[in-house]
């Protein structure tokens, strides 16, 4: 079957699903391949339960009339995902970088909904598979698609930004994740910015915060560029007014108080600003949008809970990002502050220095009450109480109950330290 056949089926059979447990009457199943399973021998299964279509890639699973055969399903679901996104018309914007990529995508995302038929990346669906499945959900009348892009090595943003083509593009900015895959700060900056090398080299739009070093030098020379700063007149005015425990931004005379705490937060809300400001969304739009916004999903969430205040930002974590935490954590009101902190993962041969860093800038913060968790952060030379493993914090805290307390959780992922909330 050829690709232009091919997208004219999805165009009549318009979900796409590659997991058996989510198959929707009518879809497409791809039957992809992983380090774990073959998709090929579950095509059968997502036909019986009401696939019209499977794409596989061995003749073994092949059924007349009910598979199709290709030679490669993740690179035809690509090729089908670049034909989908050249068919429509939907303006793309992609984002990347080390930290805040998806709260950004979602602040976006709201403002331009404000006036635009706009779709987005789901979850953190970012990678190879992700963005192409993203891009098959442009409808024939989506306007605007916000596509995160996600890396852990060099080459990959270059790659994705292939697929999704954007017509614009951001990077959050460059810090110390996945320095394992990237090879070193050096390398992640490399390999964050081949989105910007993609867009310059095909005449496309950049937006950047112009108060970034980095981004300053990397496009200097370079004219379609969009981007705010606190200082520079050339690019949209945009100025924090408070940061605790919520950030408050002034801009053309407006206040808007939103519900993302942090310094770290402002630049994701004002990129928001300045992506609405270019397509030309109300100012008072912009607001609403930005004031709506409620974080979730383990993200720079404050809960209340048995008397406590807690900041969970426990869905991922790095040196940078965790850094950041740690100075906002610093001039947030409440006392006594509490600190529960997980291992970064992905650092490499950096990992022991970087987690010593962390626990010196604690200290040095005036942080007294401080629990490490894992095994990197166990491995440190500092006075703090250390677990080497969850089940270990999990029975300190049943024997020792905390006070009411101002909390900060913060860990990578795979720490899942969402779980501390059922102890608290």
């Amino acid at each position: 079957m050829t690709l232009t056949a091919l997208h004219d089926l999805f165009l009549r059979y318009p979900i796409v699903s590659t997991d058996t447990r989510k198959i929707e009457s009518d879809c497409l199943f791809f039957a992809l391949k992983g380090p774990n399973f073959n998709g090929n021998e579950f095509a059968a299964e997502a036909l019986e339960k009401g696939a019209k279509y499977a794409i596989i890639d061995e003749p073994g699973f092949h059924e007349e009339g009910k598979t199709i055969l290709v030679e490669n399903v993740l690179e035809t679901l690509q090729k089908l995902a670049i034909y989908h996104r050249n068919h429509c018309k939907a303006k793309i914007i992609s984002l990347t970088g080390s930290n805040g990529k998806t709260t950004t995508k979602e602040l976006i995302h709201a403002v331009l909904d404000k006036k635009y038929r706009t779709i987005a990346t789901s979850g953190n669906l970012n990678n190879h598979i992700g963005v192409p499945l993203t891009l098959l959900t442009i409808k024939e009348d989506t306007e605007i698609a916000i596509i995160e892009m996600g890396a852990n090595h060099q080459g990959e943003i270059a790659f994705l930004s292939g697929i999704s083509q954007p017509d614009y593009g951001y990077i959050t900015n460059f810090g110390k994740a996945h320095l394992e895959g990237f090879g070193g700060v050096q390398g992640v900056i490399k390999g964050k910015s081949e989105l910007y090398d993609y867009l310059m080299a095909n005449d496309r739009y950049v937006f950047m915060n112009a108060d970034d070093p980095i981004q300053r030098e990397k496009l200097a020379p370079y004219i379609k560029k969009i981007g705010f700063s606190t200082h520079n007149h050339d690019f949209y005015q945009i100025r924090p007014v408070k940061t605790d425990p919520f950030v408050v931004i002034e801009f053309e005379g407006l206040q808007i108080e939103t519900q993302l705490i942090g310094e770290y937060n402002f630049s994701n809300c004002a990129i928001a600003i300045t992506v609405g400001k270019y397509f030309n969304v109300p100012k008072r739009d912009i607001k609403l949008a930005l004031e709506g916004y409620r974080p979730a999903n383990n993200r720079s969430e404050v809960l209340k809970k048995n008397n406590h205040t807690i900041v969970l930002d426990a869905y991922n974590a790095n040196p940078t990002s965790m850094l950041a935490a740690l100075k906002n954590f610093v001039t947030m009101a409440g006392a006594p502050k509490v600190l529960f902190l997980g291992d970064m993962f992905e650092l490499g041969e950096a990992s022991a220095q970087e987690h010593q860093k962390i626990t010196d800038v604690t200290a040095d913060l005036g942080f007294h009450h401080v629990y490490l968790i894992g095994k990197n952060f166990s491995q440190t030379k500092n006075s703090f109480q250390k677990f080497e493993d969850f089940q270990k914090i999990a029975d300190h805290l049943k024997e020792n109950p905390l006070e009411p307390s101002t909390i900060l959780i913060k860990g990578s992922r795979g720490m899942a330290l969402e779980r501390l909330l059922d102890l608290l």
